[in-house]
Parts: C-alpha cells; sequence; structure tokens
C-alpha cells in the first residue's frame, strides 16, 4: 500500500489542481503537501503525476488515470467510516452537491428543520455549479436548474422560480418606488453573469429606455441580495432565494406584479443510487417547505 497521507493530498491536489488548495483544505502547509506529493511519486516510480506550471499545476495523463482510480475508492472509505462515526443506528449520510446561491440562501438556514423532519438522514452538503454528469465525485442528490436531461439521472422539480425587483423597506423610506419609472433615481443591482436581466425586466415593464442613477455590478446572486438587504440598491432577485427575507421583512418586492420566468430548481437522482429512497425523502420534504 502507498502511504495514505501522500494518497489523500495528492487526491486534494489533483481535484483543486493547486497545491495551496489541497493545503488549506487538509489543514497542513503548502510545503507539506508539497513533500507528500513527492513522497508519494518517488513510491510510484516514473512518470512523474504532475506538471509544474509557473501559475498552478497540471496533471499527467498518468495522474489523470490515477485520480480516476483513487477518488471512487477514498469516496467508498470515507462512506464506510461516515456509518460508523457514533451515529445512531440506521442513520444515512446523503450526499448532497447544490448550487452555491441555493445552499447560501435557501437549503442551509433549513437544515435544522430537515434534521427534524428526517432524523435519520444526515446531508453531507457541498457546493458546486459543474453540470450534473460533469462532477468528479459521486452523489445522491444534485440540486441544479433546470428542467434538463441527463443520461443515468432521473429529474425532479422542487421549486418553480421567477425574478423581481427586490429591496430593503428602508430603501423606499428614502426614495420611494411608486411605479417603475422611479427606478431612474435608483442604483440597480446588476449579477455579472446575467448582465441582461435588468433590461429584459424594464423591457417587459415598458420602460426599456430607462437609464437608472447607478449600477452596482456583482458576482452572484447572493452578494446581489445581500447588497439588497444592505440598503445598497435594487436588486433582481430569485423569487426562491429571498422568500425568508420577504418574511422577515428585509426586503420588499415594490413590483410584485411584474416578474421575468425562470429555469426552476431541479432534483437530479442517479438512476443506480443505493440511497434514491432517502434523495426521495429530502426533495418531498423541500417541495413541501412554506413559500412566502
Amino acid at each position: 500500500m502507498p502511504p495514505l497521507n501522500a494518497v489523500r493530498a495528492f487526491e486534494a491536489a489533483a481535484r483543486r489542481l493547486s497545491f495551496k488548495d489541497a493545503a488549506a483544505e487538509l489543514g497542513v502547509t503548502h510545503g507539506a503537501v508539497s513533500r507528500q506529493i513527492r513522497l508519494l511519486e518517488e513510491w510510484l516510480g516514473p512518470p512523474a503525476l504532475f506538471r509544474r506550471l509557473s501559475h498552478g499545476v497540471a496533471l499527467t495523463m498518468e495522474g489523470r488515470a490515477l485520480l480516476a482510480d483513487i477518488q471512487p475508492a477514498l469516496e467508498r472509505i470515507a462512506r464506510a467510516a461516515s456509518t460508523h462515526g457514533g451515529r445512531p443506528s440506521g442513520t444515512v449520510v446523503l450526499r448532497v452537491n447544490a448550487l452555491a446561491t441555493f445552499s447560501l440562501r435557501w437549503l442551509v438556514p433549513k437544515l435544522g428543520q430537515l434534521r427534524e423532519a428526517h432524523p435519520d438522514i444526515e446531508v453531507e452538503l457541498t457546493t458546486g455549479s459543474a453540470p450534473v454528469d460533469g462532477l468528479a465525485g459521486e452523489y445522491d442528490l444534485i440540486i441544479r436548474g433546470g428542467p434538463d436531461a441527463f443520461d443515468g439521472f432521473e429529474a425532479r422539480l422542487l421549486l418553480p422560480e421567477w425574478r423581481l425587483p427586490a429591496c430593503s423597506p428602508s430603501l423606499l423610506q428614502r426614495q420611494p418606488l411608486d411605479e417603475v419609472g422611479d427606478l431612474a433615481r435608483h442604483t440597480l443591482l446588476q449579477v455579472a453573469s446575467m448582465p441582461r436581466l435588468w433590461r429584459d425586466w424594464l423591457v417587459k415593464a415598458g420602460h426599456g429606455a430607462l437609464e437608472p442613477a447607478a449600477t452596482l455590478m456583482l458576482d452572484h446572486f447572493y452578494l446581489s441580495i445581500q447588497a439588497a438587504v444592505d440598503g445598497l440598491g435594487v436588486a433582481m432577485a430569485p423569487s426562491t432565494l429571498i422568500e425568508d427575507d420577504l418574511r422577515a421583512g428585509r426586503l420588499v418586492t415594490p413590483f410584485p406584479q411584474i416578474s421575468l420566468p425562470s429555469r426552476g430548481y431541479f432534483a437530479y437522482t442517479p438512476v443506480d443510487s443505493p440511497l434514491r429512497a432517502a434523495s426521495e425523502r429530502v426533495c418531498t420534504w423541500i417541495e413541501g417547505v412554506p413559500a412566502h
């Protein structure tokens, strides 16, 4: 057997294509990861597993082949160990991969409710945006936009969604929004990945030529939503992800009657997953969470 610490370091570095990121994940120094990789390469013998580049590393053909064999083995070991960690008898560990914004704004705040509803299911959550059939790891439940079709996966609608303007009540007190034209006196919060979102909504609202007082471009929806909560401007927000903020009074929707259609959130479950029954229970629970 090769040294297992070296195997773990290799898997993390190969998955992230970064010794630095692997070190952060494993809680060790960059030098420790380098030493473990070197130890594994010496144990295996040539050829090398990585090509050292000026900015980061790249896997060699042999490194990719080794990763393809090692990754499933480590996942099986972790899965086996997770069933013997003092968890109550019968506990199921469900591996879930979901979009980061959905996880942050919807799923994580409700994990406590899920645990109360299904105490025998323990969610192991990671985030990502890679295509369902392009994920490196094995997952029992993947949450992405849809509907899409992937070979070997069943798709199920979890939550519909639409997009509409949202802002903080304090912003409206300072600068009212009685009609769509009033947006010309506001800052519009933009999402870099969807730069036409505001323009499409304004066209639908009959104000396609409107120019705002200012715009603020942000990387992700969760940043634009937080900026809206903090009173920095008006966000074009996904309806599903602001339910809690609307309920708590942190956000309001000044024009609820005008919205843009959007792809809903879908669950994609591998047809050969041994935990399909547990995935179905979690999906049913998500569908039943009351909306605003």
